[in-house]
């Protein structure tokens, strides 16, 4: 691990949204600023992702000063949202645990709805630090979580990604194959491990930002969405069934809790910690 690097930062304003590659972002308790402090909803609450949505992959989300997005989509004027000033919340279904959130402007949810051609409404977390606590199971007192899957941070690397397509290319699906890293849409990925070495790791620190590894990542069919067209495969989730299936799960990458807030910046170095 002595030339592993920081590769790239990925900030995702909206959850299931396109997001953007800053070259440095500030570390939050709960996540990367502005990372997943949006997402839509359907008419019962029900947080929707790419899983019932695949066309959420050709949307995109911009941060804004101030914690507001621009949205844009093929065919659509973009949308610059606001974020809602404080008033009453609705609840929040997000994988059966219920958060609060605060709705944003009608003309949100009319621009997203018609992006999706379903009746879906655009909510914000209020306050990252008291409304979604992590999964007890893995979680320390007090540490909470945005909008994002289950935990802050979200680690992968070059190396298991590089080992990855080579699976994939002897597979079935060889064709669909070499599959980039949005798929997994990470927030950090990291360069020179070895492959897999992440399997190993309980803790990272990156530029002097320290992070503990909660859970192995199991990985869902958002993975074989091309995030350019929205259409759908069978990779990676084939390869990783026979190669990468631990007690049912399907893994790749790590998920990461902040232990202290901070500033990391691509190129930064990555070292594992004890």
């Amino acid at each position: 691990m002595g030339n592993a690097r920081l590769r790239s930062i990925h900030v995702h304003p909206v959850k299931a949204f396109r997001g953007v590659s800053p070259r440095e972002a500030v570390v939050e308790p709960w996540g990367l600023a502005g990372d997943r402090r949006w997402t839509l909803i359907d008419d019962g609450g029900k947080v929707v992702t790419q899983r019932e949505q695949p066309r959420l992959a050709l949307a995109a989300a911009e941060p804004l000063p101030g914690g507001g997005v621009r949205l844009s989509a093929p065919g659509r004027d973009p949308l610059e949202v606001a974020v809602p000033e404080p008033a009453a919340t609705v609840p929040v279904s997000v994988f059966g645990t219920e958060v609060a959130a605060v709705p944003a402007s009608d003309s949100a949810h009319m621009w997203c709805s018609g992006h999706l051609g379903a009746g879906v409404r655009l909510v914000h977390m209020d306050d990252p630090a008291s409304r979604r606590p992590l999964d007890p199971e893995y979680a320390r007192p007090g540490e909470t979580v945005s909008f994002a899957d289950g935990y802050p941070l979200l680690v992968t690397s070059v190396a298991s990604l590089d080992a990855l397509n080579e699976l994939v290319a002897r597979g079935d699906h060889a064709d669909e194959g070499p599959l980039p890293m949005n798929r997994f849409r990470p927030s950090v990925v990291v360069e020179g491990t070895e492959p897999w070495a992440e399997d190993d790791w309980s803790g990272l620190s990156i530029g002097g930002v320290d992070f503990r590894v909660a859970k192995p990542c199991a990985r869902c069919v958002v993975t074989t969405t091309d995030q350019d067209t929205a259409r759908r495969g069978h990779e990676p989730l084939r390869t990783l069934a026979r190669h990468r299936k631990v007690g049912g799960r399907l893994l790749f990458g790590q998920n990461l809790v902040p232990l202290a807030p901070g500033i990391i910046r691509a190129g930064d170095p990555v070292r594992v910690l004890s």
